[in-house]
């Protein structure tokens, strides 16, 4: 335990049309962002791109409930990872001193999100998406925002327990996750000659396990958990097994963008300092989400250690 916690500690300091949301700010035109001594700074990067065309887009997922998701016959989508990544807005119009920026959200998968960052398409991308080392090697990430881990969604009575157990079933998995790769690697290292198939979304995932096409779903603990309650599935879905991995969650943005990067760190201290970001967790985790769930997940040993670090007090 202390050795994952260490870990995560490590790297808490590490596809459509847009639509927009309201303004936000006051000016029409910005000064350069000053440095922490009042020095002019020169803009670059992504605060530079955001100050001259006067918006921020905001990578969604449209089934990551309930990180990021989207509602039918909504314009906007929701999620503890879209409230995250609205205060990081805050901070980044504090470091243009105001000025009028518009919030657009475009969607990306999980195949998608990647490019979608590193293009410039997306500025933050705001959804379930795992810190790890490969992934540094491209992309920046925010503090940790959530610690999960792969387990397998099954039909109740289905006699599977583990991953063991998947030996000559098919097993479905969403395109380009860590879980994919995960579970590849075990059926390879165990020779358990399982069929693979793999989905463009978690929802497509959801749909191939109860329309009986595949045996179990391999993903994120909580978005499983978030299924079987947005599906009202608690009857005839269960989530099975030990921990296959560990994935602490990310805010994902351009690499090599300092200023980014501080904009993003200042603005999760400012949310840990002010308890924004204590109340958004207990938004979608403790208290039932805007649309009704109630997943009463609390905060984890390791996610308190990261929300401390940040500056957050008396959880």
């Amino acid at each position: 335990m202390k050795k994952f916690a260490l870990a995560v500690a490590v790297l808490a300091f590490g596809s459509g049309p847009a639509f927009a949301e309201d303004l936000i700010g006051a000016d029409e035109t910005a000064p350069p962002v000053a440095s922490e001594d009042n020095t002019p700074a020169v803009l670059t990067g992504t605060l530079q791109k955001i100050h001259d065309s006067g918006v921020v887009t905001i990578g969604y997922r449209q089934a990551s409930f309930p990180f990021s998701y989207a509602r039918p016959q909504s314009s906007q989508p929701l999620g503890y990872s879209i409230d995250l990544c609205l205060g990081i807005v805050d901070e980044v119009v504090r470091e243009l001193n105001g000025a009028q920026t518009q919030v657009a959200y475009v969607p990306v998968t999980s195949d998608t999100r990647m490019d979608a960052v590193r293009s410039g398409k997306v500025d933050l991308e705001c959804g379930s998406t795992t810190n790890n080392l490969e992934r540094q090697q491209s992309v920046a990430f925010s503090p940790v925002i959530y610690v999960a881990g792969t387990k397998l969604l099954v039909k109740r009575g289905s006699g599977i327990s583990s991953y063991r157990d998947l030996k000559g079933k098919t097993l479905v998995v969403t395109s380009g996750t860590t879980n994919e790769a995960a579970l590849k690697l075990l059926d390879e290292k165990y020779k358990l000659g399982i069929t693979i198939v793999s989905a463009k979304d978690h929802e497509e995932s959801y749909d191939m396990l109860a329309q009986g096409k595949a045996d179990a779903f391999a993903t994120d603990d909580v978005l499983l958990n978030g299924f079987i309650i947005a599906k009202k599935a608690q009857d005839t879905m269960e989530v099975v097994g030990d921990f296959i991995t560990y994935e602490p969650y990310g805010i994902m943005f351009r690499k090599d963008d300092p200023l980014m990067a501080d904009a993003v760190r200042r603005g999760f201290e400012t949310m840990a300092r002010t308890r924004r970001l204590i109340g958004i967790y207990r938004k979608w985790f403790i208290e039932p989400t805007p649309t009704g769930e109630l997943l009463k997940l609390p905060l984890s040993v390791q996610l308190a250690e990261t929300f401390h670090s940040l500056g957050a007090e008396d959880f």
